[in-house]
């Protein structure tokens, strides 16, 4: 009988052993991955950020290029457009032809700004 009770007692605490050995093995498993993902998180981190950073200097360059496009149109039409010349610098000086009558609206938003100002007082 004694020898019966000893086969249990080292099967119990071989399967105790292989028990504590899995584990062992998944907390290496868990280790290892959390240090390859760590080495991962801050590079992948810095690349979205690129991403972002890339993409608001490309919108940028997009409303550049649109105001150099704008620009440049304005500049042909000024040295080859008589006429438009003729109307931007008539605007921008306040002069008119003889006969002609120019009316002056106020923008929608100087006119609400000064509307406020006044009921204020």
């Amino acid at each position: 009988m004694d020898q019966t009770y000893g086969d249990f007692r080292a099967r119990r605490e071989a399967t105790v052993w292989q028990r504590l050995n899995r584990i062992l093995r998944v907390l290496l498993v868990l280790a290892v991955w959390l240090v390859i993902l760590s080495l991962f998180v801050p590079p992948y981190k810095r690349l979205v950020q690129s991403r972002a950073e890339i993409d608001n200097l490309q919108v940028q360059v997009n409303e550049q290029q649109t105001l150099l496009s704008r620009q440049t149109r304005e500049v042909n039409m000024l040295k080859t457009d008589v006429t438009y010349l003729e109307t931007i610098a008539r605007d921008r000086l306040d002069l008119m032809k003889e006969g002609e009558t120019i009316f002056r609206l106020e923008p929608a938003r100087a006119a609400k700004a000064k509307a406020a100002s006044s009921a204020r007082r």
